[in-house]
């Protein structure tokens, strides 16, 4: 008997969609590229700006290119098998599960408190009645009953939504600040500012990729699209979410370069920092542009939660799902599924007992010497999987989809020597 999550579904012969549809089926790659791209990214890209000006505007592109190739790869891979990427792992051996098992438990415990933190950042910054903690928890529970209750299609409204309303402060917020095109547009020369190598690679690394990278496979099928016909659209979707996060995180460099670079103001790191950009735009523009812009700061910080909560809580399902060797694709019915509850529940309720306790150091050391293995982990193993006879000839990488997910192990690999070499320090 087949198992209700896994059951194969044959489309229908009229099953692909038809071209004056394609605009309006976009929705999983707005879906990734708002829950990867957090409020430490938008600290990273304002740091960006306000130390290299405009210089390293080239570095915001091609890691926009690298997460395009990512993302194309992991929903190609769950179309042309009609598999999931997780069984494709689970096909290089053992080792991939024991790494996924370890690193997923101690990833969801920390980032739990990390994404609750974030998103109460600016809630107690509009609302100080609350205490940080009190907002985090709040949070946390909202997004435990939002995704508990909820189906892939309203979540995927609900993070339209959101990456609708940060779109539009930040942009807004861009064009603000009147930038010199000249110097936006000069920007997009590759060159290395003295001391700039690590961070312009950490930069190119950082736009949007996170684990929830190998969710995107998961909303593909979600969404209703199983098969290799809708692979046009896929491609589709993912180039205008991945264009429209390119748009958006280039505008927060320009608001770094133009706010924060020619008065030398610098930024705390870690999401605080966004509060340190809220009082520069207090005192530069008033307490309605400022408050806007909490708002965004919000919708940036509730989106990546929701995003994960729901992401990652599908990979820990199809997890649990292949313990057992299943075969082809999650449907609706894992939404139910106590593996699916179950994580959602652990990077709910275990992690607010950091948001009282700090985060110890043995856990950060753990935390961060795992979560540096996993981009490359995803790179090297897609490049492998998408070249090799598990998928069909037709669909196996090209040359340019080779050179870029290669380019990517390297990038990664690079980065997590570099994160290691700091957590040894």
């Amino acid at each position: 008997m087949d198992d209700p999550q896994t059951q194969h579904v044959d489309p229908a012969p009229d099953a692909g969609p038809q071209p004056t549809r394609k605009w309006r089926l976009v929705g999983p790659g707005i879906v990734v590229a708002a829950t990867g791209v957090g409020a430490g990214d938008l600290v990273a890209t304002l740091i960006a700006g306000s130390e290299y000006g405009y210089a390293l505007m080239w570095a915001v592109v091609l890691g926009v290119v690298v997460k395009i190739a990512l993302a194309e790869a992991v929903g190609r891979w769950h179309l042309a098998t009609g598999s999931t990427i997780f069984a494709g792992w689970r096909s290089l051996g053992v080792w991939t599960s024991v790494y996924f098992a370890v690193y997923v438990a101690i990833w969801g415990f920390v980032y739990g408190a990390t994404a609750m933190t974030s998103a109460a950042l600016p809630l107690a910054a509009l609302f100080p009645a609350l205490p940080i903690w009190a907002w985090g928890i709040l949070c946390g529970l909202a997004g435990l009953t939002f995704v508990w209750f909820g189906n892939y299609a309203v979540f995927e409204k609900a993070m339209t939504a959101l990456i609708g309303v940060m779109f539009v402060i930040v942009v807004g917020l861009a064009v603000l600040v009147t930038p010199d095109l000249g110097e936006v547009v000069s920007g997009l020369v590759p060159r290395l500012p003295e001391g700039s190598a690590v961070y312009t690679l950490g930069l190119v690394g950082g736009v949007g990729g996170t684990i929830t990278m190998a969710a995107y496979g998961y909303w593909v099928n979600a969404k209703g699209w199983r098969d290799a016909s809708w692979m046009r659209v896929m491609r589709l979707d993912n180039r205008v979410a991945y264009l429209t996060t390119g748009v958006f995180v280039v505008a927060m460099l320009i608001v770094g370069a133009e706010l924060l670079y020619a008065s030398s103001i610098a930024l705390e790191s870690g999401d605080r920092g966004l509060l340190d950009l809220d009082e520069v735009l207090r005192d530069r523009f008033g307490p309605v542009v400022a408050t806007l812009f909490l708002v965004g700061f919000f919708a940036t910080s509730f989106s990546s939660l929701l995003g994960v909560w729901q992401g990652v809580s599908l990979l820990f399902a199809d997890f649990v799902r292949n313990r057992r060797k299943a075969e082809g694709q999650l449907t609706g019915a894992v939404e139910r599924s106590w593996p699916y509850r179950g994580y959602l529940l652990w990077l709910t309720f275990p992690p607010m007992a950091l948001l009282f306790l700090g985060r110890p150091f043995a856990l950060v050391v753990a935390y961060g010497a795992f979560g540096a293995f996993f981009m490359p982990f995803l790179a090297g193993t897609l490049l492998y999987l998408l070249n090799g006879r598990r998928t069909p000839r037709e669909w196996r990488s090209g040359w340019l989809s080779n050179t870029l997910l290669a380019g990517a192990a390297a990038l990664f690999v690079v980065l997590c020597v570099n994160e290691l070499a700091g957590l040894i320090g």
